[in-house]
């Protein structure tokens, strides 16, 4: 019986924790469909605070971030989790209607490491997902 329980303990130690951060609330769940392909924990936030909020003290594997927040916008989420030690190493991929280049380089610049334009392929978002997630095995393309 001990046994059983040490498997489910190292699955846990292995499960992902992903923030996703839009205002939309049927993105949010979206996103939610999109990660279940990943068995991760999953975290959801509506407003940039929330987010590093959430960040701060979840310390999550991934954020997934939209730009276009009610509150502070992403790219200010970002510059504030970049320039605190305990969350500049989270990995932030921008999911965004901001299209232009000059946005996806300003995005970029500003910490992210990946930028996926709305409307996005589900399969687009997964293999970006899959690509920064530590424990799900592929290479980045």
């Amino acid at each position: 019986m001990e046994v059983g329980s040490q498997k489910i303990q190292a699955n846990r130690l292995k499960q992902s924790t992903v923030l996703a951060v839009d205002d939309n609330e049927d993105n949010l769940m979206l996103l939610t469909e999109v990660l279940k392909v990943f068995d991760c924990a999953l975290l959801t936030a509506t407003h940039g605070q929330m987010a590093l909020m959430l960040a701060h003290s979840c310390h999550p594997d991934l954020i997934l971030l939209d730009v276009m927040l009610p509150d502070i916008n992403g790219e200010e989420v970002v510059h504030y989790l970049k320039g605190n030690p305990q969350t500049e190493d989270i990995p932030v991929i921008a999911v965004t209607a901001l299209a232009r280049e000059e946005d996806r380089d300003r995005l970029l610049r500003a910490g992210c490491i990946d930028y996926v334009s709305k409307p996005y392929m589900l399969e687009d978002l997964e293999s970006r997902i899959r690509c920064h997630l530590s424990n799900v095995p592929t290479a980045c393309k």
